[in-house]
């Protein structure tokens, strides 16, 4: 990485700035992936959701129905 030069205070001030909105856009960026993480690990989301659950057991019903009908 090359050294930056600074002619001016102005610029060094502007320089600061962008460096410290981007620490703020990182710093938020992390929060929401954190979020996001955790909300992956809420029980019903392991499970695919209420509507995932549902689905299981009416898949498993219906399996159960049809081998009986086999056996």
């Amino acid at each position: 990485m090359a050294k930056q030069v600074f002619t001016s205070f102005d610029e060094i001030d502007q320089r600061l700035t962008i460096l410290k909105l981007q620490r703020e856009i990182d710093k938020e960026q992390l929060r929401l992936h954190l979020n996001r993480t955790k909300a992956n690990f809420y029980p019903t989301n392991l499970l695919g959701g209420i509507s995932g659950i549902a689905q299981k057991l009416i898949i498993s019903f219906v399996a159960k129905k049809i081998l009986k009908r086999f056996s």
